[in-house]
């Protein structure tokens, strides 16, 4: 970035700062003066100041105390140690932590009701975006040298659980979370019965099959991908966007709903013109989200497919259950040749999660009591070339009641989203807004069960929330996005396939 920006910004940054009298700044950002990092410093403090006082504030990564430029995840979280054994890896992991950050300052920044605030200076958002990376750059490269930057750095790396420890010492969970243990074991004598009875059933029940667009993915196509994948010093792989797209769609699920009425189908999420938000159905639409997980000392790619409906609607007066938006969260894990290994699902509450291991991996005897340790009602099939993975959904709960191999072709297409473009959605009144408030649950999707489970301590249970804040357990500890979840509670049944490259080596794709 040029000298320019930073420069007319100065009246903004002192104001907001809380500066008093005429703004001054000896020297900008884009030059070697002393107080260039003071200026960042003074930017990122004004920026969150705007950011906090609009409540818009992005809750996907954990924000690291003292290094505003800097945020982490649950994944990321456990690369700290690894980090600090030499300068590629602490450089690795930085820029991944800063890559955490700038996107979510990217929806922070687009969320904020005007940009006013930032000085004549400052155009638009898409300047504040490039002065926000130009100053988290001056910044890793000044705390990447300094031997106490890098231990807080190491010391603030690490994302609180969703569990509120007060709320279950005040619902005294040792005595309610027998009652919800008789319960969860109530619902997964249900839900293995439904997936008996589904078996049993008739595959052409399904009211919808819905699809991935395109046609199948060649599995030399795939091989190719990871066989050539191109990995950082810390051995997480980074895909091309178009090998990401052959990815996704090679993994996708087809989707068999058995309903037709307009809350048995999924659709777009927007801010409606009450601002609620709603799922509109005039097209169908499944949003995808790249994620990682750690197995065998191994950084493995998940592909997760999410699908929202408008409502779980009432099974009479008192369904506890019952409200705006639900939907089903799907996902994929593979190993380093991309074969599947697991797949499991939640609802976007963190709700009902279950687990579907391939016979490649097999469970661990689970701890004691540990009642919610892994709920796998039926395993996963193993697929064919040309064949895909179904997912059968019930009508109005939704719940998810078979996986299997899809017997037929999908009817119809879905359409692909990105995940993250729910972190910003144009609102009814020219501005724009994420679908998720600052603790990362979707204002106007609260169930009647929250008033019952929160000695669990799970805020607002049943509520949609943001992905890395889906709790799902409600006895004990877990959540969706832990990156121990699938080591800590299966192991291998077969060696792990590394990739075979192939002849002649095709050259590693240009990271984007």
């Amino acid at each position: 970035m040029g000298a320019r920006s930073p420069a007319f910004l100065i009246a903004g940054v002192a104001l907001l700062a809380g500066c008093a009298g005429p703004a001054r700044m000896p020297g900008v950002i884009g030059d070697a003066a002393p107080d260039s990092l003071a200026a960042c410093e003074r930017w990122f403090a004004a920026l969150d100041q705007a950011i906090d006082r609009a409540a818009v504030r992005d809750a996907q990564a954990h924000r690291l105390a003292g290094h505003p430029y800097l945020r982490v995840d649950r994944f990321l979280a456990t690369y700290a140690d690894q980090a600090g054994q030499g300068d590629p890896a602490f450089g690795a992991w930085i820029a991944r932590l800063r890559a955490l950050d700038f996107d979510a300052r990217v929806h922070e920044i687009r969320n904020l009701p005007s940009l006013e605030w930032a000085g004549p200076g400052i155009a638009g958002g898409a300047q504040a975006q490039t002065l926000t990376a130009d100053c988290a750059r001056r910044l890793a490269a000044r705390d990447s040298v300094s031997h106490s930057a890098r231990e807080s750095i190491f010391g603030s790396a690490r994302v609180p659980d969703d569990y509120s420890d007060a709320s279950r010492a005040l619902g005294l969970y040792p005595l309610t979370s027998l009652l919800f243990e008789w319960g969860i074991a109530a619902w997964q004598r249900e839900t293995v019965a439904a997936f008996r009875q589904a078996r049993a059933g008739r595959r052409d029940d399904a009211a919808q099959r819905l699809g991935p667009p395109g046609g199948e993915i060649p599995a030399a196509r795939l091989r190719d991908i990871f066989a050539r994948v191109d990995r950082d010093a810390l051995g997480i792989p980074h895909f091309s966007a178009a090998d990401l797209d052959a990815l996704f769609a090679a993994y996708a699920p087809v989707f068999e709903i058995a309903g037709t009425a307009v809350h048995d189908r999924i659709g777009v999420v927007r801010w409606g013109a009450d601002g609620t938000p709603v799922a509109d159905t005039a097209h169908p639409v499944v949003y995808r989200r790249l994620a990682f997980t750690r197995l065998g000392g191994r950084s493995l790619p998940q592909f997760v497919y999410t699908a929202w409906f408008p409502e779980r609607p009432a099974d009479g007066l008192f369904d506890v259950l019952a409200g705006r938006l639900d939907g089903v969260v799907f996902r994929v894990t593979v190993d380093e040749a991309g074969n599947p290994l697991l797949y499991d699902s939640i609802h976007p509450c963190g709700c009902y999660h279950m687990f579907f291991p391939t016979s490649r991996i097999a469970a661990r005897v689970a701890p004691a009591r540990e009642l919610e340790w892994m709920f796998s009602p039926s395993g996963a099939p193993a697929l064919q070339p040309g064949q895909r993975i179904a997912v059968s959904i019930a009508s109005r709960s939704h719940a998810v009641v078979r996986v299997a191999v899809a017997a037929a072709a999908a009817e119809h297409a879905y359409a692909w989203l990105d995940d993250d473009e729910l972190r910003s959605l144009p609102d009814p009144h020219g501005g724009r807004r994420s679908l998720f408030g600052p603790d990362g649950l979707v204002r106007g999707t609260e169930r009647a069960e929250r008033l019952y489970f929160w000695p669990m301590g799970i805020a607002s249970a049943g509520t949609m929330r943001q992905w890395g804040r889906h709790a799902t357990a409600f006895v004990g500890r877990r959540h969706f996005d832990d990156p121990d979840l699938i080591e800590r509670r299966f192991e291998w049944v077969e060696p792990i396939l590394a990739p075979q490259a192939p002849a002649p080596q095709a050259p590693a794709p240009q990271a984007q």
